[in-house]
């Protein structure tokens, strides 16, 4: 299992997220990060969405200045790269944690969106594996000489 192959310190992840303001949780696999800003106020909503990733965390943070500049300047910002599957952000509770900070700022329509990412997420891995299978954007390093 693909899983086994990344250690990641879960509980440490996990405190990382419930600290954050706003993080980047990012998939190398997928070249794809999911951009979360839980600051809101009475014009701007907690912001989740999928991105590509970007070259450096400056550049994502000039990103999330651009997506939402009625906001004060970032306190904190954390990355976290995800090279698991992404079923597994469910079963280490990741989600539920995501999810749950969603219902303490009582933003319950965002709870609607964060199941929606989660299905993109998933639709986008399974397209990758069938990107995999199929060879498309890959190359052979050797071939057969059959």
């Amino acid at each position: 299992m693909m899983d086994e192959d990344f250690d990641i310190d879960i509980d440490d992840v996990k405190s990382k997220i419930a600290n954050a303001e706003t993080l980047s949780l990012f998939f190398p696999m997928l070249r794809s990060s999911l951009i979360i800003d839980y600051r809101c106020d009475n014009a701007n909503k907690s912001f989740l969405k999928i991105m590509p990733m970007v070259a450096s965390p400056q550049e994502r943070l000039r990103t999330i200045r651009r997506l939402r500049p009625g906001l004060p300047r970032l306190q904190s910002f954390i990355l976290i790269p995800w090279a698991r599957y992404i079923d597994s952000l469910r079963d280490q509770g990741i989600w539920d944690l995501l999810t749950k900070k969603f219902e303490d700022l009582t933003q319950h329509d965002s709870l609607v969106d964060i199941e929606k990412i989660f299905l993109e997420l998933k639709r986008l891995e399974k397209l990758e594996y069938a990107s995999i299978v199929m060879g498309d954007n890959f190359h052979t390093l050797w071939s057969s000489s059959i």
